[in-house]
């Protein structure tokens, strides 16, 4: 059997992604932006238009939403935005830690803000952001790290809404991008 593709346009940018089980009965189209300067740029541009407009913040999640992150907090102006990490870093003394579940991790994952970063974030207006949503787990996850900084959160943004995502009327999104039977 050939290798199954999904023809993704989003942001001006057409892409062939290769659909990929992920479990025996469903399978995804699996979008990677690292390293995809031209569609992570077009992206950032589209979803900035969208994003509230009182955002002071911009928390994402290691590793995919990194890129998108960084070029949305450049053209808001932003010269610094936070990162969950997925593991315990040296440098941390008194991490927050969240435990989440996501369609495309294997078993449960930790999203984790350090003391700084936690104090960076009390007090201001967060905008969620990551490539895409689709469980909703990681946004989970991240709206719960910001709320136990201090933080509240203005908004969730991600460049594709993955099955029922596509139905939230809570996030910003610029394309659908469907799930698919296994094979």
């Amino acid at each position: 059997m050939g290798t199954r593709t999904y023809t993704l346009h989003v942001a001006g940018c057409t892409r062939e992604l290769p659909i990929l089980n992920i479990s025996a009965t469903t399978a995804i189209a699996s979008f990677v932006i690292l390293g995809d300067v031209e569609l992570t740029e077009r992206a950032a541009a589209a979803l900035v238009e969208k994003v509230p407009r009182d955002t002071e913040v911009i928390l994402t999640a290691e590793t995919k939403g990194i890129p998108l992150a960084h070029a949305m907090a450049r053209r808001l102006g932003m010269g610094r935005f936070i990162t969950a990490r997925k593991s315990v870093k040296a440098y941390m003394k008194d991490p927050l830690i969240v435990k989440d579940r996501s369609i495309t991790t294997a078993g449960e994952q930790v999203l984790i803000l350090s003391e700084e970063d936690a104090a960076y974030l009390r007090g201001k207006r967060v905008l969620l952001v990551d490539d895409v949503i689709s469980t909703g787990g990681s946004m989970h996850a991240m709206e719960t790290l910001a709320a136990r900084a201090g933080a509240s959160v203005c908004g969730r943004a991600a460049i594709l809404a993955e099955g029922d995502a596509a139905a939230r009327t809570d996030i910003l999104y610029l394309e659908k991008l469907p799930l698919f039977p296994a094979e």
